[in-house]
């Protein structure tokens, strides 16, 4: 099911589910998703009781209760604030934007962890995402954008 806290130009909660249901059978998520597409101040708040890091992100995947794993994949969570700003950065709608995202989540639904698997979840991401005809991946515009941060920083220093 998905809520929208937070219109998106161009998004429909029907349309989005019916990516939602074939994204996770792809993805190998266990069962059902709940998704809340909603502000970054939201986001930020669940970021800081959650994970403890008071800053705002674009996604968050929580897996389902204890004893409901059969019932619930989990529940995804997707700031349409960064969504939007995403989108007009590397030049592709909101739709496509949303659509990465949730991929990210249902990988980790999935069990996937890009911060510990050794890029076992990126290579996933990025056969799924051209499979599903999805713009470039989450996990390598991550890890490109940051040594290229990195190394624009360094060039800036006297």
């Amino acid at each position: 099911m998905v809520i929208m806290h937070k219109a998106v130009e161009g998004v429909t909660a029907p349309a989005l589910e019916r990516f939602l249901r074939r994204a996770g059978r792809a993805a190998g998520a266990p069962g059902p998703v709940n998704v809340l597409l909603t502000s970054s101040r939201e986001i930020r708040g669940l970021n800081r009781s959650f994970r403890g890091r008071d800053k705002p992100t674009d996604v968050l995947s929580f897996p389902p209760p204890s004893g409901m794993a059969k019932e619930l994949a989990g529940d995804i969570a997707i700031s349409v604030d960064i969504a939007a700003a995403n989108a007009r950065r590397y030049g592709h709608t909101a739709v496509q934007e949303l659509k990465i995202l949730l991929l990210h989540g249902l990988l980790h639904l999935a069990g996937y962890d890009h911060e510990s698997d050794g890029g076992e979840m990126a290579r996933r991401e990025d056969r799924l995402r051209k499979m599903l005809g999805l713009a470039g991946g989450l996990i390598r515009r991550t890890h490109v954008a940051r040594p290229l941060a990195a190394a624009n920083a360094r060039r800036r220093k006297p």
